[in-house]
């Protein structure tokens, strides 16, 4: 039976995802059946021309309307506003849901989501997953569990640009990227769903506080932003401590910027008491580095290993990943309560700088 997936927004991104369907079927399977609507005409006859091979349709519900099959898949790919009604009306409708990022647009809608995917017997997805399942990643999980690290003891994750913001120097055109009404937030919502994905693939935390945060929304000169003013942070950072498995903690110090005045760095680290591991998450062009720093005979050491990554490209994943995920393969999906938890973080993120209390949040079943 041929696989059906239907989009919901035909913006920028479900390009994207098109793409990426498209080319499932170079892998010897048979294309799926796309179908996709907008809310605006002309977005949707602008998706039309260029995917002529897509079924269009006025409005959701006449898309949804036809009976589901049992692994129909809907991708939503509106701003972040729309996720949460659109993705329950999706369930109800008998289909799986892989919902762009950020999730949702704060934890209620996010519990929501996940309890209208449960009552439907249905997955709830996130494309959060575009930098899951890296061979860096994955060598850096090996280390952690074969103890060649020692017991960890901080982890850096800072990921700083000078001028880098979605809706000024990156398209532009989505100004509602800068409004919070729309896009739930800023950079911790653009970003931050990937920066988690990872720090939470790496170290597979069961509970994690918030024990500080704060944000700020740097001033530049650029003439979009004199137009129309950000209302949203473009510079964050936390202090977290995250639980493991095996019952230790290790603090994370967490930074992520789209615009800052200080220089730019890119350190994703781990360090513990028998050696130290960096590595390249992001794999931009299918080669990434692991660094190890250790010690022989009291004197440091520092390798550093070229890996080339064989999974989908940076777009594909997604898509890639929750049909697996549907059909019941072993894949690094973003799924379920995986999705839910690593969302309540970001979320955390949030309320801990808006009472300038400790948040916690924690993996659903693991106390």
């Amino acid at each position: 039976m041929t696989q059906r997936i239907y989009i919901i927004g035909a913006g920028a991104i479900a390009g994207h995802h098109a793409e990426a369907i498209a080319r499932l079927s170079t892998t010897g399977e048979e294309r799926p059946e796309l179908s996709i609507t907008d809310a605006h005409p002309a977005a949707l006859a602008a998706f039309a021309e260029r995917f002529p091979w897509v079924k269009t349709y006025p409005d959701t519900a006449s898309m949804l309307n036809e009976p589901a099959q049992a692994d129909d898949v809907v991708i939503v790919a509106t701003p972040p506003v729309a996720h949460a009604e659109l993705s329950c009306l999706a369930f109800r409708s008998g289909r799986h849901v892989l919902c762009e990022k950020p999730l949702a647009m704060n934890k209620a809608e996010a519990d929501r989501m996940l309890g209208a995917a449960r009552e439907a017997g249905k997955l709830l997805g996130c494309c959060s997953s575009r930098f899951a399942g890296l061979r860096t990643t994955a060598a850096v999980k090996t280390l952690l569990a074969e103890g060649k690290l020692g017991r960890p003891y901080r982890v850096n994750w800072i990921q700083r640009r000078q001028r880098a913001r979605t809706g000024i120097e990156y398209q532009p055109s989505s100004r509602w990227f800068l409004q919070p009404a729309i896009s739930g937030g800023g950079t911790l919502m653009d970003w931050g769903p990937y920066d988690i994905a990872g720090l939470t693939e790496a170290l597979d935390p069961v509970r994690v506080d918030v024990l500080d945060a704060w944000m700020a929304d740097p001033l530049t000169g650029h003439p979009l932003q004199a137009e129309v003013p950000s209302e949203v942070e473009q510079h964050v950072g936390a202090t977290l401590r995250f639980h493991l498995t095996d019952g230790g903690a290790v603090p994370v110090h967490y930074e992520r910027a789209a615009c800052c005045h200080g220089g730019e760095r890119s350190l994703t680290e781990i360090e513990g008491t028998a050696g130290a591991v960096g590595w390249d998450w992001l794999c931009w062009d299918g080669q990434g580095d692991i660094v190890r720093h250790d010690d022989t005979l009291g004197e440091p050491v520092t390798d550093v290993i070229r890996v080339t990554d064989d999974s989908p490209g940076l777009m594909d994943k997604p898509i890639v990943y929750f049909l697996d995920a549907v059909a019941g393969r072993t894949s690094p999906a973003i799924v379920g309560d995986r999705a839910a938890f690593n969302f309540g973080i970001l979320c955390a993120i949030y309320d801990c700088i808006r009472t300038g209390e400790p948040q916690t949040v924690a993996r659903e079943g693991a106390y």
